[in-house]
């Protein structure tokens, strides 16, 4: 991330939480999330699945969608929110992919 990419790296760490509850509920339910309203209830639903560090994950990632509005954050901020971020995208991803089959 070089300097003048803050914003962008922050809105690509949003974008990146957004997708992850996004594809969680098309994945379990066949649901279809559309707006922020909708993915701020989803998230409580990967919370009580995956646990409540999931909500810290949420915030560090909602965070990031201000900050690239606002212009506020620091590069540090970036890089702590995208380490939370990464966490639920992994689990996520687990969930979705499921076990490793055997050949």
């Amino acid at each position: 991330m070089r300097a003048g990419n803050i914003r962008q790296s922050a809105e690509k760490a949003w974008g990146a939480v957004a997708l992850a509850v996004k594809a969680y509920a098309a994945w379990k339910e066949e649901r279809i999330l559309a707006s922020h309203g909708e993915l701020w209830r989803y998230i409580l639903v990967l919370r009580r699945e995956l646990g409540k560090w999931v909500s810290n994950a949420w915030n560090a990632g909602y965070s990031m969608h201000a900050c690239f509005y606002e212009g506020w954050c620091s590069r540090e901020h970036v890089e702590d929110a995208i380490e939370e971020i990464e966490r639920l995208v992994e689990a996520v991803e687990g969930k979705i992919k499921g076990p490793p089959t055997k050949s």
